[in-house]
């Protein structure tokens, strides 16, 4: 079983490297990308994890970017953890995160919520802050009824307390990607509205996946982006985008999988 998307407590995941593979293991999964938001930093717990549990780590990055004005995910595989370019944008974002952080947390106050920064820190740990650390503390706190609802009515694009993100351009994150030695894959097209001209401007860039969505009861939303696949010759891919029950539970391990020769023919396409 191969799922090419899952997050750990370096970014917004429930589980630590350890707990994310050995849980994993136990959903019958053998190959499993590790994906987590603008950092790599889970990645040395992963492998090790993974040799424990005879699992297969793919190293990972989630980068958030923009194509055409529209916000996508796209995953790295294949990636050196160790690349100078990687760490430094790495280092970039986590600055980045913590100012938009202060600055939403800053908005709540004004709105008159008593959420300080301290609050969000305890949430997140040593992770990349996100906002669903935010929305953590306004469930915990009493804010919110759940992190959907935190989202919808605070931290979302259209939330009282949104504030912009750092704009990186889609063909910049994949060229950050394939210099770090990985392959580009455009995560959950559907979630994220994408359609045929912002998958070809990703494809020009050198985008070389497209993330198929298993949860996605639609076979109609699957048919589609099956077919922009095969028109942009791009490898469809599977990832159960994993967070943890208590962040996303409609997001289980072992609720993705793909064929073993397209996940050779990915693997034949990163970078040198």
């Amino acid at each position: 079983m191969i799922d090419l998307h899952s997050h750990t407590t370096a970014s917004d995941g429930q589980y630590t490297p350890d707990e994310l593979m050995s849980r994993a293991a136990a959903a019958g999964v053998t190959v499993l990308a590790v994906t987590d938001h603008d950092t790599v930093a889970g990645l040395e717990a992963a492998g090790e994890a993974a040799r424990r549990h005879g699992m297969v780590l793919v190293p990972g990055i989630e980068v958030s970017a923009f194509v055409l004005g529209k916000e996508v995910h796209i995953l790295g595989h294949f990636v050196r953890p160790d690349d100078e370019e990687l760490a430094r944008f790495a280092t970039r974002l986590r600055a980045e995160r913590e100012r938009r952080m202060e600055a939403m947390v800053e908005r709540m106050r004004q709105l008159g919520f008593p959420v300080r920064m301290e609050h969000v820190r305890a949430v997140a740990g040593d992770a990349q802050l996100g906002r669903p650390h935010l929305a953590r503390v306004l469930v915990d706190q009493g804010w919110a009824v759940d992190m959907k609802a935190a989202f919808d009515r605070f931290l979302g694009t259209r939330g009282m307390a949104w504030v912009d993100r750092f704009k990186l351009e889609g063909a910049q994150a994949i060229r950050l990607i394939r210099k770090a030695g990985g392959t580009a894959t455009l995560a959950h097209p559907a979630a994220s509205k994408v359609e045929r001209m912002e998958l070809r401007e990703l494809a020009k860039a050198g985008l070389a996946g497209l993330e198929m969505q298993q949860v996605d009861p639609n076979p109609g939303i699957h048919k589609k982006y099956l077919a922009l696949a095969r028109e942009f010759d791009l490898v469809p891919t599977a990832g159960s985008d994993f967070h943890g029950e208590a962040v996303a539970p409609e997001h289980r391990l072992g609720s993705a999988d793909m064929p073993a020769e397209l996940f050779a023919k990915l693997q034949a396409r990163a970078s040198a």
